[in-house]
């Protein structure tokens, strides 16, 4: 992360070393370094240093991200009209990653004052502002800097959209691959890091193991479980293994083997070439977390109890799941009213 003189931003490249160190993901680490470079062009916009930041600061950081790019140097007036430029759901996100910046600077004796005092503790270590003033100067107290984000329902595919996916699939392996996300619920990233040892023919399952994998690929919950699957799915792999694998000398399940290097595990951009090429293919607008999605949703559907849903899908905890999962959509409402005869039977005429 470098600054206006192309120097690294050393509070941030200190704590983005920090959580490399703690074998995060990747991915986590580019969203902080992300959301961290917004919020020191923030403080420097506003001439602030970061260590003498106040909660009435972090409030008007709220505000500032909700105004259009042009908006935010101050020289363009925002119509209220105006829609924020930023979700509700990216701001929380960013005031998380602002939160667990300080709060891991405060545990390495860095003075930021009685900043972290008006916060309480949040989920996973964390922490949440507890009070702010809306302005600088006024002593009424205002609620939590969070904003109420919509709940949003996971996306999932019809059985047709997952069967028009499959066959556009010009590959087995590519075929293999999405029936595999489609079944199981597993995550891209642990389907990545499959090695053919994690294959269990005779016993019907599949193994999750978390290991250091050459192409990134990773396993978020940190611990293993095992998936059963169909006989389907795994006459898939055979033909798979005989028609397109061959000879080949690797332990990775899904490598190259149609562009070059030949035999290297297949990365996550290799995988996101191919959605973006069954996208134009099929004109279905979809990404490998909504074929998770699906398979959670079908299984809940079919009755599955929500805590064997959790363990096959590795959360952390069912609460996890509760949170993604733990709705009706209205057509699942219409399903099961419709099956104990409530229109039917209201006993009233109306």
């Amino acid at each position: 992360m470098l600054g206006d003189d192309d120097v690294p931003v050393a509070p941030i490249e200190g704590y983005l070393a920090h959580l490399t160190a703690i074998e995060r993901s990747p991915n986590t680490v580019k969203a902080y370094a992300h959301d961290l470079k917004d919020y020191f062009v923030f403080l420097d916009h506003h001439a602030l240093d970061w260590r003498e930041v106040r909660l009435e600061d972090v409030g008007e950081f709220v505000a500032w991200l909700r105004l259009p790019a042009a908006g935010r140097s101050g020289l363009v007036a925002v119509l209220p009209s105006v829609q924020p430029a930023v979700g509700a759901v990216t701001v929380n996100r960013k005031l998380a990653a602002v939160g667990a910046f300080y709060l891991h600077h405060a545990r390495h004796g860095v003075d930021v004052g009685d900043f972290l005092v008006a916060w309480k503790p949040g989920g996973r270590g964390s922490f949440k502002p507890f009070l702010h003033h809306i302005s600088k100067g006024q002593s009424q107290t205002r609620r939590v800097i969070s904003l109420r984000a919509a709940v949003k329902l996971p996306r999932v595919l019809t059985a047709d959209e997952v069967q028009t996916i499959l066959d556009a699939c010009t590959r087995l392996r590519d075929r293999l691959l999405f029936a595999l996300l489609y079944e199981t619920g597993m995550r891209i990233g642990e389907a990545l890091g499959l090695r053919h040892g994690d294959i269990a023919e005779a016993e019907r399952e599949i193994r999750i193991e978390p290991r250091h994998n050459a192409n990134g690929a990773r396993v978020k919950s940190g611990r293993g479980r095992a998936l059963p699957v169909g006989a389907e799915l795994l006459r898939l792999y055979a033909d798979y293994l005989h028609e397109e694998y061959g000879d080949l000398d690797s332990d990775y399940v899904f490598v190259n083997l149609f562009a070059a290097p030949i035999g290297q595990a297949m990365s996550y951009p290799a995988a996101y070439d191919l959605v973006m090429r069954l996208r134009r293919r099929t004109g279905i607008d979809f990404d490998p977390h909504w074929l998770r999605h699906t398979a959670a949703t079908r299984m809940l559907r079919d009755k599955v109890p929500i805590e064997v849903v959790s363990t096959l899908l590795g959360h952390a905890s069912l609460a996890t799941t509760l949170d993604i999962y733990g709705h009706l959509t209205a057509e699942d409402a219409r399903r099961v009213l419709d099956e104990a005869g409530w229109f039917a039977g209201r006993g009233v005429q109306l």
